[in-house]
Parts: C-alpha cells; sequence; structure tokens
C-alpha cells in the first residue's frame, strides 16, 4: 500500500507528466485561459487516463502477450484511446454542450495527447505493474495534469490583469510562468519515487 501511495504522490507532483516528463503541453498550454475549461480538460484526461489504463492492460497482458505479438502494443493502446475519446466527445456533445464547446478543438487531441499513450506505455508495458497499481498511477497522473493546468489557468488570469510589459503579454508569459512552475514541481523530486 505504501508503494502505491508513494507512485500517486509522484505521479502528481515530483513526476507530473505536465512539469517533469513534458507531455500533454499542447492542452496544457491551449485550454488553460480559463478556468472552467482548464478544469474540463483536467478531468476529461482524469477519465481518458483512467479507463485506458483498464483497456490497454487487459489488451497487453490477454491478448497481446499471450499471442507473442506484443510488439504491437503502440498502435493497441492508440485504437483504444481513439475509441475511448470519441465515445468522450459523443457524451459531452449530448449532456454538456457547453463544455463540449469550450473545449472545441482540444477534445479531439486527447486522442493525440502523448501524456495518455505516455501513461499507458509507462504503467502497463515499460514499469509493468499490476492491474490496480497501472490503474491507481493512471488515475493519480491525470489528477497531476488536472492540478498543472488549473494552476497554470489561475496564474494566468492573474497575468492577464497585471501591469507586464508588452513584449511579455499573451502567451510568453505563459511560457515563463509555466517554466516558473514546473521548477517549483522539480523541487519535489527525490522526496517520493
Amino acid at each position: 500500500m505504501a508503494t502505491v501511495i508513494s507512485l500517486m504522490f509522484a505521479a502528481v507532483i515530483s513526476q507530473n507528466i505536465v512539469l517533469s516528463q513534458y507531455q500533454g503541453i499542447c492542452p496544457f498550454l491551449g485550454v488553460s485561459k480559463k478556468m472552467s475549461s482548464a478544469a474540463g480538460m483536467g478531468f476529461a484526461v482524469i477519465f481518458v487516463m483512467a479507463v485506458a489504463s483498464v483497456f490497454t492492460w487487459l489488451v497487453y497482458n490477454l491478448v497481446l502477450l499471450p499471442l507473442g505479438i506484443d510488439y504491437l502494443y503502440t498502435m493497441a493502446f492508440i485504437l483504444v484511446i481513439a475509441s475511448l475519446v470519441q465515445m468522450l466527445e459523443m457524451i459531452l456533445k449530448r449532456f454538456s454542450p457547453t463544455l463540449y464547446s469550450a473545449l472545441g478543438v482540444y477534445l479531439p487531441l486527447i486522442t493525440t495527447n502523448c501524456a495518455i499513450l505516455g501513461t499507458a506505455n509507462s504503467t502497463v508495458v515499460f514499469n509493468n505493474y499490476p492491474f490496480l497499481q497501472a490503474f491507481a498511477v493512471s488515475v493519480a497522473t491525470g489528477i497531476g495534469f488536472l492540478l498543472a493546468i488549473c494552476l497554470l489557468a489561475g496564474v494566468r488570469l492573474k497575468t492577464d490583469k497585471a501591469d507586464i510589459p508588452q513584449c511579455f503579454k499573451g502567451f510568453p508569459i505563459t511560457l515563463v510562468s509555466a517554466a516558473i512552475m514546473a521548477m517549483a514541481f522539480a523541487g519535489f523530486s527525490g522526496i517520493l519515487a
């Protein structure tokens, strides 16, 4: 149990998928303009990561490995993730049209979000975690993404109203803010995992 908690802490803080591993930068920078869309994207990523971890673990361990075709894991994982995102897109369009329109083009980008595929590869293939451990780490990684994107959205709200030099307004101050956040999160490395 202590191992799972330490892996989850590392996934959220010290090895944050965005701020330490630099995966998922496109939606991180693109959807963090408003807190509502940032939170929506964060929860969508948590959902897709959690469900993807279940299906990719099952596909890898119950289909690919027994058949001796485990080298096809990348293709299989991409198909699983793309199917899940399509399902999520249909659900959001039906039940939350405002969030669907707020996420815009970034919702289909979850399919190609390297954070989703990277987490599936890391938990299922490279670290070969047992089922529940892979699920817990995937959920924690999604929570880390949510934390990072919401923190950046909060910072962007403040910097939009701040008196900063013209050359830093907009995207440049966002990159500087993200870099400072990454340095802050790097301070937690080495504590656990």
